[in-house]
């Protein structure tokens, strides 16, 4: 863009080709309206753009909800006398659905036929979610026929959208059998397709055919969903079964899920929900878990959970709270668990103090940060190489806003 800027301000302007490539390259990060702005002056200056960028422009137009200008891109089109391509229909189909907006998805598909484009897996698994996401079961399973009496290679978009259709409805038998021709035919499922079938078979009550499947997709490597552990958990933890979720905790730590915080939590927080809290250590990996995410309700949740269990929060704990809150840009919050520490009897350590400061820093209340240095002298505890730093930052801010 600057290259371009020093051009025009020489009097030159980019041929066709440069044009092309900075509009491709603005668009494909995003920046649609710069991207306009150069497709217009493209046009003005006498320019004719191949279909390419035309299919950019709508593609990066339609993905940001702009459809004012992705109209004036067809509208040039039509103008310049462009024919639309495959892609440009794929594009234009993918927005009407996603859009819900069924009669315009038809006329899409009518049209792409009287040109004689062809339907392949991608338009089908597009019509047949949108069947399936407006209640029309009849429509989707007509459309899953049409694909077998046509003989068409199915791809793992079009298994995906038939599994997740015959699960919604209930037909878990049916998505079961897709689910192994997919696999006999070669098709890797992947992350989407093992959801679907978790999902509803959670849904139906269908634990142990849900664990086998999340069992399944672990050992085909493929990345872990907090979601589905959460909802299998969760209905496990309903029906009282500690046992299975504590052997399906452990087979996920075995391969290698020990650390995420993520899933420690839910699994405390579940064991919490049902009063099956085994020992501190669980509530401070949860705390732990759940304050570097920010998350402070849950973080003050179990710690509520932990005191109706008896065990009682220290300054470990107490500590992992202030850093929530700092975490969440709360310092007033994290001010008050300070407090509660000293009014409790409780004597904080280096760590409440350089987390607080932290806790300020974050907040940009600079002039605090000193305060609560001299508070953590007083108390005789040695400032550590961390807090040092702190100090200096705030110090340094203050003084320039003096």
């Amino acid at each position: 863009m600057a290259l371009l800027a020093q051009m025009e301000a020489l009097g030159f302007r980019p041929n066709s080709v440069s044009y092309t490539r900075l509009i491709d390259a603005l668009g494909s990060i995003g920046r649609t309206l710069e991207a306009d702005v150069l497709f217009q002056e493209m046009i003005f200056v006498g320019f004719r753009p191949r279909i390419k960028l035309y299919n950019v422009l709508l593609r990066g137009f339609l993905k940001k909800g702009l459809l004012g200008l992705a109209i004036r891109v067809l509208g040039v089109m039509g103008d310049l006398g462009t024919e639309r391509n495959q892609e440009t229909y794929e594009i234009l189909l993918d927005y009407c659905v996603n859009a819900g907006r069924l009669e315009d998805t038809w006329s899409m598909i009518n049209e792409m036929k009287r040109k004689r484009f062809r339907l392949g897996s991608f338009v089908y698994s597009k019509v047949i979610g949108l069947y399936r996401d407006n209640g029309m079961w009849k429509k989707a399973m007509d459309i899953v026929e049409e694909i077998r009496e046509m003989g068409m290679v199915l791809n793992k978009q079009i298994y995906n959208s038939i599994i997740d259709t015959f699960g919604k409805y209930g037909d878990l038998d049916e998505a079961l059998e897709v689910f192994g021709k997919m696999k006999q035919e070669g098709v890797r499922p992947d992350i989407s397709t093992f959801n679907s079938l978790i999902r509803w078979h959670c849904k139906s009550g269908l634990l142990k055919k849900a664990l086998e499947l999340f069992t399944e997709m672990q050992e085909q490597g493929l990345y872990l969903d907090p979601k589905m552990f959460v909802t299998i958990i969760s209905r496990l933890g309903e029906q009282g079964k500690w046992d299975m979720i504590q052997k399906t905790f452990e087979n996920m730590r075995s391969r290698g899920h020990k650390k995420s915080g993520t899933i420690y939590a839910a699994l405390v927080d579940i064991y919490g929900q049902y009063g099956k809290f085994q020992d501190a250590e669980e509530c401070i990996s949860a705390l732990n878990a759940y304050a570097q995410q920010g998350s402070c309700d849950q973080t003050v949740k179990v710690l509520q959970l932990m005191e109706v269990e008896g065990i009682e929060p220290n300054v470990i704990m107490l500590n992992v709270l202030i850093n929530a809150f700092g975490i969440a840009g709360r310092h007033l919050e994290a001010l008050s668990i300070y407090h509660h520490i000293k009014e409790s009897g409780l004597s904080a350590d280096v760590v409440t103090y350089t987390t607080l400061m932290k806790a300020f820093i974050r907040a940009r209340k600079y002039d605090k940060v000193p305060e609560i240095y001299m508070d953590m002298e007083r108390a005789g505890c040695t400032p550590d190489r961390k807090a040092r730093q702190m100090l200096e930052v705030a110090s340094l801010v203050l003084q320039q806003r003096n």
